[in-house]
């Protein structure tokens, strides 16, 4: 089914002035630089120019993503330029859920290693603070056995990017169960603020589980308190700021290449 891109007229003009492929390379470094991926982990974004097609870093550390390492693929995860690079074996993440929610437009996967905790017990993650209140919305937790028994845990296949997608419905994250996460967002800086807050929280989450003990009380955001974060947060005052930081390093690792260093 063709995908049409769905009208946004409060969007802010975040990308007035920026290339996808810029923002996209950015994206990588400043989720690494907050230690929401580290050499595995991956962000994608769907092209403006065709919404039946997204955008994907070749298989590469995120701290060493540029540009040049971008790779379009249709939302059968089918790359259309590769030109003999190598793909992520966890792309069907990307394009099955494109698929399925059409007001997506960008998608991470990661590896957060304060969350991952909260997906193989029965403790639930709650809406802990303000900049992470879409967690209040309450998160599911893909079981890959509930799927395919005796996997990896890694989505390599349509019919598992497929199950993800399904469990992730129209929420904005979804746990993987003993793997990490997936985080999407309506645009590129809500989905990688979402996916650097969501760390954040979970964190938070366990320090005052630490602090209040066994049968502690813990006072999290309630339901009106959640329901008057929406619209969500834009992070449209963080996303330059970390931009600004991941440009400065592409440009000195590009200068220090060329002087030979």
């Amino acid at each position: 089914m063709k995908l049409t891109l769905p009208s946004e007229p409060d969007k802010p003009q975040l990308y007035a002035h920026m290339s996808q492929l810029e923002d996209l390379a950015c994206a990588y470094r400043i989720l690494a630089e907050h230690g929401v991926i580290d050499a595995y982990g991956h962000v994608s974004v769907r092209s403006e120019r065709d919404p039946n097609r997204y955008l994907l870093s070749r298989s590469l550390a995120p701290e060493r993503v540029t540009e040049e390492d971008i790779i379009e693929y249709d939302l059968d995860s089918r790359a259309l330029d590769g030109n003999g690079r190598e793909s992520v074996r966890e792309r069907f993440i990307h394009g099955e859920i494109y698929k399925t929610r059409p007001e997506v437009m960008a998608v991470v996967h990661n590896h957060s290693p304060s969350v991952v905790p909260f997906s193989i017990t029965d403790v639930s993650m709650k809406a802990v603070f303000h900049m992470a209140a879409f967690v209040g919305s309450g998160l599911p937790n893909f079981e890959i056995r509930d799927a395919q028994p005796g996997t990896d845990l890694l989505v390599k296949t349509p019919y598992l990017g497929q199950a993800l997608a399904r469990t992730l419905g129209g929420k904005p994250a979804a746990l993987m169960r003993g793997h990490g996460a997936v985080v999407v967002g309506e645009n590129l800086p809500r989905a990688v603020g979402r996916s650097i807050y969501l760390e954040m929280s979970a964190r938070m989450q366990m320090q005052a589980m630490m602090i209040a003990g066994p049968g502690g009380k813990i006072t999290f955001m309630d339901e009106s308190e959640v329901a008057a974060s929406v619209p969500p947060q834009e992070y449209n005052r963080a996303w330059p700021l970390w931009r600004a930081r991941a440009l400065a390093q592409i440009e000195a690792e590009k200068k220090n290449a060329a002087q030979g260093r």
